[in-house]
């Protein structure tokens, strides 16, 4: 329990630190002179460096143990931060993102593989992993209307140095806190919950490393991110005219997203539900925001970004708790990384595809079809494909 209350801290300050940035780079970007498209892609760079990174993390954690990774990303991603602050040219800020992507990628990896292996209980991996979004969300409610108001007073510059120095403080505590020993166990029990909720049924090795994970379950954070990518590209820009005010106003419409999805973790009960059911739930909602903000201008943005977010407080610890029942013992790393892996995808294609085609149709609206395409992925009841690849789960899955 020790282990997880660093881990929580960690995550809380690096999350902030993040979090706080996104409703700065897209005006600092223009404020070096990118445009819309470029701005697209610097914000998808950023996911698709993270590729060889979640490639590397899969193999090296497993063997290693998530330590020396979360002190490396930490450390790593703050001094560029320090960099980032100096940049002069769009160019320099399109590389130091990609930079960035890459020292990152192991950090979710190695913390989500390590907070999973600290039990092999179902229901307390549950816990975990909902503890894990709710300190994401208490970090994400803070810290863009946080990072707004800094920028406001000390500047684009002085605000990097900041979040920059608080990643490497950040990366120190880790070093001298998470155990030298801290290495993942192999998972001997999964979690039901992403079946027909029973939370006693073990599985054997061979039951789980004999078939890969699913691509159907794979490409659901893929449709997800993309989204997401939608959300962060297009938000900041729609507000970009109106200076620090807009700035603001994007910090705090970020924030009430992540207020939502606080509300949701803090139901703890869910976790006993199916995760399937959740996700299925989770993506009708999101999709229905989505085509809220495309369609109905009527509806204030301040109420959408709060239901969507409600709807993302259900769908990432449903997310967790399936990926984590589909990985087999001594696979956590690979797993997560796998995961990884394809919200990097998604999150570079979604910025990239708004940014190409702003002009034609609205980024909110093709969120709005990535989250129904997500939405068809699910299994209908009956069909017996999770069932298939977990023969020991005989109840109905969606």
């Amino acid at each position: 329990m020790k282990t997880a209350l660093w881990l929580y801290l960690f995550l809380f300050l690096a999350y902030f630190d993040l979090h706080a940035q996104y409703p700065i780079l897209t005006p600092f970007a223009i404020s070096l002179g990118a445009g819309p498209a470029f701005i697209g892609w610097m914000m998808g760079m950023y996911s698709l460096t993270h590729l060889p990174g979640n490639l590397l993390a899969g193999v090296l954690i497993d063997r290693k143990g998530s330590r020396r990774y979360i002190v490396y990303s930490l450390v790593a991603a703050g001094a560029i931060l320090l960099l980032q602050a100096y940049a002069q040219l769009p160019w320099h800020l399109l590389l130091l993102r990609a930079a960035s992507g890459f020292a990152l990628a192991f950090l979710s990896p190695a913390c989500m593989s390590l907070l999973a292996s600290l039990s092999s209980d179902s229901v307390k991996q549950g816990k975990y992993m909902s503890g894990q979004g709710i300190v994401h969300t208490l970090a994400s409610v803070l810290s863009p209307a946080a990072g707004a108001f800094v920028v406001a007073k000390a500047g684009f510059s002085g605000t990097f140095q900041s979040l920059g120095w608080l990643l490497i403080a950040t990366g120190v505590m880790a070093f001298f806190s998470v155990p030298k020993g801290a290495r993942e166990q192999p998972a001997q029990a999964v979690s039901a919950a992403a079946g027909d909720g029973r939370t006693e049924a073990l599985i054997s090795p061979e039951a789980v490393t004999a078939k890969p994970i699913p691509l159907r379950y794979l490409l659901l954070p893929f449709f997800i991110a993309s989204a997401q990518g939608v959300l962060f590209f297009e938000l900041p820009l729609s507000q970009a005219g109106n200076g620090n005010k807009g700035i603001l106003s994007t910090g705090i419409l970020l924030s009430l997203l992540s207020l939502g999805a606080l509300v949701t973790l803090s139901m703890l009960f869910l976790n006993r539900l199916p995760a399937l059911w959740r996700i299925s739930a989770a993506l009708l909602g999101m999709a229905l925001c989505f085509f809220g903000l495309a369609a109905v201008p009527s509806i204030p943005p301040a109420v959408v970004l709060f239901l969507l977010g409600t709807a993302k407080g259900v769908l990432f610890p449903a997310m967790a708790a399936l990926f984590i029942n589909i990985s087999g013992p001594g696979r956590l790393g690979r797993t997560f990384s796998l995961q990884s892996i394809a919200t990097s995808l998604g999150a570079f294609a979604g910025p990239v595809a708004a940014g190409q085609l702003r002009g034609l149709v609205s980024p909110y609206f093709i969120a709005f079809l990535l989250m129904m395409m997500a939405l068809l992925l699910i299994p209908r009841p009956g069909s017996g494909k999770l069932s298939a690849y977990r023969p020991d789960l005989q109840g109905p899955v969606i």
